[in-house]
């Protein structure tokens, strides 16, 4: 028997298998739909065009040669730099218009976790690994999970970052600012285990554990364990998290895969208290949950209703401060991910491939806070209320690449149907709890506040031709997107929150670039691109009857990017420039949209656009042997462009956005000779307004880490051996990490509005690594 009729035998049965895994009927679904190419990426090699064509100095990459568009990427080099067990969100903060924020080291912490790009917070941005959709990784589980409950860090070989709509066919609704791409690395091709163990600051300690079948007649596979246990950096509790990862692939002919992604993830975490600018200048940068405290928040609580006084340590706090807010007894957060990636790439003949996917991910969730505002007895003031998560997404992505003639043509799908519910719940509690364990799972509420149901059907389909021209110095691409979700919401109790339907839908989102190459070692770009996306369950946080009165006039958020760059690579240096042009448009918001003096419902309404104008700079030069130095430059003018009513007209008409800084710098020199490598790396941080109309801010910042790494080589039956040191925040400097957790408001003068996060002090983390 011939080998082709081998290959085709076998790529036959693994298209069955793929149509196979998540039942026919999803698939015939989506044959209106699009996707990315489900290529994953390996140790050795690059997840696409993008990453390949970048010229590297051995880690992050500024330069991606003949891409017609702002791209950027960080390696596992990177994030091998960060402590162990770090979000892989961190080791991209250094990249040009990228601004990442976190209450812990690691940035592993989600209710604080916020990343934003060119003007646009995380909520409008995309997110995939291996192709497979993370939705905008929100605490909320809605549509999809951070990149760290998806996959340990360890195991990540590439993040490559698109700034604007980002690649045509990402799998994303969401992605108005720019996607970002994580790939996961492949197993090794000769069998062996290896172990990280870090401990540090807070009683901190990690176990990484990771065992490689090698290569086997074109099969291989790898399981891995990760163990993260640490105590908060203030206050009481700890923040667990277990996770297990399993990836096989199988490789045979000339470029044919098929690769299988395991995920299972559990974490629990005690919450960091929320500050506003004024509790912390009072009550200092430590002020945290009273946990253990019961006496204290039980005080707190019959204060609140009228029974004795606020406890004396409140009354810093200025006249009019609302005390009953100022601390709340515990807060915490529990979930529970199940992910599977099942994706392949088939070589048809004739320079034609097949790219398929399918997926699947389950999510269970409770979000908890003691609250003073609803009482479990005559005796015990405070109840437990709970956030209950329950998603189950399931969908498959498709393309076909091919050549005809002069001209690469990409034709691709995605479809993804989503079962969302989430409830809000109340349980009664009978005095001091010092744990964090799921009460929905074994207790019944006495109270409920809602309960809805969210049916999610997302397709889109694109098309995209790539020319080269000018003996492959000129590149031509365009192509456009059909988008399409709908959403069904059900109330299954009875509750303020609305019932009904929303859609979103674009039948065409063009996207064209062009790229220049001046010679071989510079080039010019420039692109646009249309955006749209989805509502997601925004529509349904109103009443009813507001829901029926704004569906009508409802418009999706959308956006247009212009971009223009400029590329420079040499021997020793790699530069790029990048200006931008942004208008994102029908901006939803929940607003009363009445006069001061007439009273009605609030409504989720179109509050105007945004202009975002902004320039990026990055430079990595190695000046000397050994040394590797990245600076980076960004500017961005942000800002809205209209005035809306909410009992009165906000003038927010010129105003800064909210949360994005207009002005940071990053510089990371890194040394790495023989057995020895350190780096040593700084961002600046402009001020962030807090408020629609600019009326508070968070003060600008610096912050400085270093890491240094001491290789043992072969030490006796162990391959090879070692140890590192890092120090976060190595000035010990206060500052205000993320902004936003609870919402912004149009106008806080005073600065009492608590939707603050502090950043973590300094903290030293070791670390030895051992491969077998």
């Amino acid at each position: 028997m011939s080998l082709h009729k081998v290959s085709i035998r076998r790529t036959a049965l693994a298209l069955a298998t793929l149509g196979a895994l998540h039942g026919g009927a999803l698939f015939a679904a989506t044959t209106d739909t699009s996707a990315p190419p489900a290529i994953a990426a390996t140790t050795n090699a690059t997840p696409d065009a993008g990453a390949s064509n970048a010229k590297t100095m051995e880690a992050v990459s500024v330069v991606a040669t003949g891409e017609t568009r702002q791209i950027q990427k960080v390696t596992i080099e990177d994030i091998k730099a960060l402590p162990p067990g770090s979000s892989p969100l961190k080791a991209i903060d250094k990249l040009p218009g990228v601004n990442f924020q976190a209450a812990d080291p690691w940035g592993a912490y989600e209710w604080s976790t916020q990343i934003t790009l060119h003007g646009f917070d995380q909520s409008r941005l995309g997110f995939t690994l291996d192709g497979i959709p993370l939705g905008n990784m929100s605490y909320g589980v809605t549509n999809g999970l951070q990149i760290t409950r998806a996959i340990t860090s360890d195991n990540i070989s590439v993040v490559e970052l698109a700034q604007g709509a980002g690649a045509l066919g990402t799998a994303s609704s969401t992605n108005l600012g720019g996607t970002i791409q994580f790939f996961s690395a492949d197993p090794d091709n000769v069998a062996g285990a290896r172990i990280n163990q870090s401990i540090g600051s807070d009683g901190t300690h990690r176990t990484f554990v990771r065992a490689d079948s090698g290569d086997y007649h074109g099969f291989s596979m790898y399981a891995s364990y990760d163990h993260a246990d640490t105590n908060k950096w203030k206050g009481y509790g700890d923040q667990k998290s277990d996770q297990i990862n399993v990836k096989g692939v199988y490789q045979w002919g000339d470029g044919n895969r098929i690769s299988l992604f395991v995920d299972s993830s559990r974490r629990k975490e005690y919450d960091y208290m929320d500050l506003s600018l004024v509790s912390q200048k009072a009550l200092g940068w430590n002020w945290d949950y009273l946990q253990p405290n019961w006496a204290e928040a039980v005080q707190i609580a019959n204060a609140y209703n009228g029974h004795g006084a606020y406890p004396a340590e409140l009354s810093k706090l200025p006249a009019g401060y609302d005390l009953v807010d100022a601390t709340y007894y515990a807060g915490g957060g529990i979930r529970r991910d199940n992910l599977t990636g099942l994706s392949g790439s088939f070589n048809l003949g004739g320079g034609a491939t097949l790219n398929l996917g399918s997926y699947y991910h389950g999510d269970r969730g409770e979000g908890q806070w003691a609250t003073p505002y609803v009482a479990s007895s005559a005796t015990v003031p405070i109840a437990m209320r709970t956030t209950d998560y329950g998603l189950d997404r399931t969908g498959v992505t498709g393309s076909l690449q091919f050549t005809l003639g002069s001209n690469e043509i990409e034709l691709g799908a995605w479809g993804e149907n989503a079962n969302d519910n989430q409830e809000r719940n109340y349980f009664k509690l009978s005095g001091q709890y010092n744990y964090l364990s799921n009460f929905y799972a074994s207790e019944a509420p006495f109270l409920r506040g809602f309960f809805q149901n969210y049916d999610t059907r997302t397709r889109m389909a694109y098309a995209e031709d790539t020319i080269h021209l000018l003996d492959d110095r000129l590149t031509v691409n365009f192509g456009a997107k059909s988008l399409s979700t709908t959403t069904t919401a059900e109330s299954l109790v009875p509750s303020a929150l609305a019932a009904g339907r929303v859609k979103a839908n674009e039948g065409f989102l063009p996207q064209a670039g062009v790229d220049y190459k001046l010679d071989s070692s510079q080039d010019i770009y420039a692109s646009y691109s249309k955006n749209l996306a989805a509502y997601g369950i925004l529509p349904f946080s109103q009443s009813q009857a507001s829901f029926n009165a704004s569906k009508s006039t409802l418009k999706p958020e959308e956006s247009q990017t212009f971009e223009l760059g400029y590329r420079v690579h040499g021997d020793t240096f790699e530069a790029s420039a990048d200006a931008y042009f942004t208008r994102f448009s029908n901006r939803l918001l929940s607003v009363s949209p009445c006069p001061a003096v007439v009273t009605c419902s609030a409504i989720l309404n179109n509050v105007g656009s945004v202009k975002s104008t902004g320039l990026d700079l990055a430079l990595i030069w190695k000046p000397i042997e050994h040394v590797r130095w990245l600076n980076s430059l960004s500017y961005a003018n942000s800002k809205y462009q209209d005035d809306y009513l909410n009992n009165g007209v906000v003038a927010t008409a010129g105003k800064y956005v909210v949360g994005i800084p207009t002005w940071m710098l990053t510089s990371d020199v890194s040394y790495t000779s023989g057995a020895w490598s350190a780096n040593l790396d700084a961002k600046y941080t402009g001020r962030r307004y807090i408020t629609y109309i600019n009326d508070s801010a968070v003060a600008s910042y610096w912050l400085l880490n270093a890491g240094v790494n001491y290789d043992l080589g072969a030490v006796s039956v162990l391959k090879d051996v070692s140890l590192g040191l890092n120090v976060t925040n190595l000035t010990n400097k206060h500052y205000f990490a993320t902004t936003g957790t609870n919402g912004y408001v149009a106008s806080d003068p005073t600065g009492q509005n608590q939707t603050l996060m502090a950043g973590a002090p300094r903290q030293w983390f070791f670390n030895i690594n051992v491969k077998l």
